[in-house]
């Protein structure tokens, strides 16, 4: 009936590097392998080389090995524009491949190396962050298409690069009140309190297999109990004694969610609501409802002193990443890179 969306994972690299490189979203971590998609395997062309860092070639199996799910991101049907898309989509990954080469590169010139051990201790801390077991991690990473053994390979990627940065830049970021409220000011978006609604519902069911007929008939019981709450009747109790939900023992009550994680149709009633006000019948896939909204909380700015610590490591980031461009900006100068695609 209400489903949370399963939360994005976060990811944090392992203490020490975690200051300068945590990222928010476990999405970020994978970004790359979500990013790029597949292409038409009719269209495959023979490997070849597509690129040369170093002396150390790229070829074409390899980009294709990164494009295996990029059908959804070429939209176009006209022919010359999609494989204008694939082109540019081929670029892309060209591109990322290059700066991989180059790190892994710079990495084995300075003796750079990451333990499985550092590997298994970023996983556990994403599964713990974000309160997963075993199971629903592998089951959240299945949902996007990638492995275990996929993931941990972009967790040493990740953690390669933190080391890399910090064995190779040498940063010495001033961080006063006046830069960091100039900050937090042009990014104001990231400091604000999420709008929380506390709906409860009265639901019921829609079997998968039922006809038009029975439809219309649980919509009219649907519509019994919402005349007798409009007539004055408690909403709470119609819910004890009608509901076809696990919510019906706590009278309806579904707790509090945040913007993103209650069922989109509900959500859209439940956030148009007022406290206290009822709905009329809201449809979704697994049936009828109605909805009343018990409590709202939250939304607006959060103050500058409650978020100082977390606009610091913001900061820090934005510093980090600004290096990071900076550091492989000068790898690809100093390093020859031919690109035959």
């Amino acid at each position: 009936m209400v489903k949370k969306i399963e939360s994005k994972i976060a990811y944090k690299d392992q203490q020490g590097m975690a200051k300068l490189m945590k990222r928010k979203v476990f999405l970020l971590l994978i970004i790359f392998s979500l990013f790029f998609g597949s292409l038409d395997k009719a269209e495959a062309v023979i490997d070849r080389i597509v690129a040369i860092v170093n002396q150390e070639i790229i070829t074409l199996s390899e980009v294709e090995k990164y494009a295996e799910t990029a059908e959804k991101e070429l939209r176009s049907e006209d022919p010359i524009q999609r494989k204008e898309e694939k082109k540019q989509l081929y670029r892309k990954i060209i591109d990322k491949l290059i700066e991989e080469r180059l790190i892994e590169q710079e990495a084995k010139k300075l003796g750079i190396k990451v333990t499985s051990k550092e590997i298994e201790a970023a996983l556990e801390e994403i599964k713990q962050r974000n309160n997963l077991t075993q199971e629903e991690f592998e089951r959240a990473l299945a949902k996007e298409g990638l492995s275990i053994d996929a993931l941990k390979k972009q967790i040493e990627k990740r953690l390669q690069n933190t080391k890399l940065i910090n064995f190779s830049l040498k940063m010495d970021v001033k961080m006063d009140e006046k830069k960091l409220r100039e900050f937090y000011e042009k990014n104001i978006d990231r400091y604000q309190r999420t709008e929380q609604y506390r709906p409860a519902h009265i639901f019921f069911a829609i079997p998968k297999d039922a006809t038009p007929a029975e439809i219309q008939e649980i919509k009219k019981k649907c519509q019994a109990v919402l005349e007798k709450i409009r007539r004055g009747e408690d909403f709470g109790e119609m819910a004890l004694l009608y509901s076809e939900d696990t919510s019906s023992k706590d009278k309806g009550d579904l707790g509090f969610f945040r913007k993103g994680e209650l069922l989109a149709v509900l959500e859209k009633e439940a956030s148009r609501l007022k406290v206290g006000e009822v709905s009329g019948i809201v449809r979704s896939e697994f049936g009828f409802h109605i909805i009343k909204l018990l409590d709202r909380k939250g939304g607006g700015v959060i103050p500058f002193e409650e978020v100082v610590e977390k606009v610091k490591k913001d900061f820090m980031e934005n510093e980090m990443e600004k290096a990071f461009k900076q550091f492989l900006t000068n790898l690809k100068e100093k390093s020859v890179i031919e690109i035959k695609l």
